[in-house]
């Protein structure tokens, strides 16, 4: 059966139409208009995000509730009101819109930019295609996200760490989740250049916001966003919109608040750390390609703060492990291709069953399982599979 239906796919998108990068291009600039037209008053994180921008504007926390402004507290480090500063200062719906575009399309152009082949770059435009509008429906930085760390992969891979280290430092500094890049750290070969790098960006965009805010109000909102995320985290442990991970579907299925997320977590970096130890399949571009597919699982699967709407960081991780693999892949495989996209990928949409969606999924955090099985398939391949004996696919 998953043959059969691996050929009617295959056949599918072999089609000129759904090859062509200009019918994905307009695919993708599409859908952040989509997005942002069918909700334009549900706008809340975008709220969120315009006023870090004018709360530091006008000196004032980043991280205490304005309720007459928007639900939730932001929880963006300072920096991020650079970043979103262009986007602030206009009208809403025009700041909201170019804000989604924008999103989508640093996304689309790391991918692009990859090292990727064609093959892989259509799998993972088609395949993340809806979780990138479940993703824009909430306009989550996450796609960002996910487009950093692909591009931190990609400059060390092109030797360009000064820009590597940019990206890494860019992504810890407005949401830490961007220092997992240090991940690829090992497939550097300008390994002291990365580091020094690492602390002329961290410097510079340590600073630059004091430019226009003064020094004394940003060191003490980087206090404020310590506090904040630290009270964050115990907020995560059971709520239904957050933790969607391994960790919380843990928790909500076991019910026990009383032990640490730190032996999960512990257990999790050695199994994501023991592939390390086989440096000769270091210089196996599959061997690579797939750390960086942990790495991207391993981020949301690890993290209480992980929402619904940011599997946008996984599901392009999954696409990269099944698509990199330079053996065939089996039907199994196949079956788990199909489950992520069934249940971690529709499961907040209209098309998945609303009973089992409010009764299971969210209150369990399902949505992770099928991303869960994936990366503990692909941490043993890493673990025990010979990627250099077997011959790289061409497409």
């Amino acid at each position: 059966m998953y043959q059969r239906i691996r050929l009617v796919c295959k056949t599918f998108f072999e089609k000129p139409f759904f090859r062509d990068q200009r019918t994905l291009f307009a695919l993708w600039l599409l859908i952040p208009v989509i997005a942002t037209l069918t909700r334009p008053s549900r706008c809340n994180n975008f709220l969120i995000f315009k006023y870090v921008f004018w709360h530091a504007w006008d000196g004032i926390s980043l991280y205490a509730p304005y309720p007459t402004e928007y639900n939730d507290i932001n929880h963006y480090g300072p920096f991020f009101s650079l970043v979103i500063a262009p986007f602030a200062v206009l009208p809403q719906f025009l700041g909201l819109l170019l804000w989604n575009v924008a999103l989508a399309m640093f996304l689309y152009m790391a991918i692009r930019r990859s090292q990727f082949t064609r093959y892989q770059q259509i799998f993972i435009l088609w395949f993340c295609a809806h979780e990138l509008l479940t993703a824009l429906f909430m306009q989550q930085f996450n796609v960002a996200i996910a487009a950093i760390i692909l591009l931190s992969y990609y400059f060390i891979e092109k030797e360009k760490d000064f820009w590597a280290a940019c990206m890494i430092i860019l992504g810890t500094f407005v949401k830490l989740y961007g220092i997992v890049g240090l991940a690829f750290f090992f497939f550097s070969k300008h390994k002291s250049k990365l580091v020094g790098s690492l602390l002329f960006w961290a410097i510079a965009m340590f600073v630059a916001p004091m430019i226009f805010h003064g020094s004394d109000y940003l060191i003490s909102q980087y206090h404020e966003w310590f506090y904040n995320l630290t009270s964050k985290n115990t907020e995560n442990m059971f709520s239904t919109t957050t933790n969607v991970s391994l960790l919380g579907m843990v928790r909500k299925i076991s019910h026990d608040a009383t032990y640490s997320d730190i032996w999960l977590i512990l257990a999790g970096i050695i199994m994501f750390c023991i592939p390390y130890l086989r440096i000769t399949q270091y210089k196996n571009t599959a061997f690579r390609q797939t750390l960086l597919a942990s790495t991207l699982m391993f981020v949301a699967l690890f993290s209480t703060g992980t929402e619904s709407s940011g599997y946008i960081i996984p599901l392009v991780g999954v696409v990269i492990w099944y698509t990199a693999a330079p053996w065939q892949r089996n039907n199994w495989d196949i079956a788990l291709m199909i489950f992520v996209f069934i249940l971690s990928s529709m499961s907040p949409s209209d098309l998945f069953p609303a009973y089992i969606r409010t009764e299971w999924v969210k209150p369990y955090a399902l949505k992770a399982l099928p991303v869960v099985l994936v990366w503990f398939k692909l941490c043993y391949e890493m673990t025990f599979r010979d990627y250099i004996s077997h011959s790289i696919k061409t497409i």
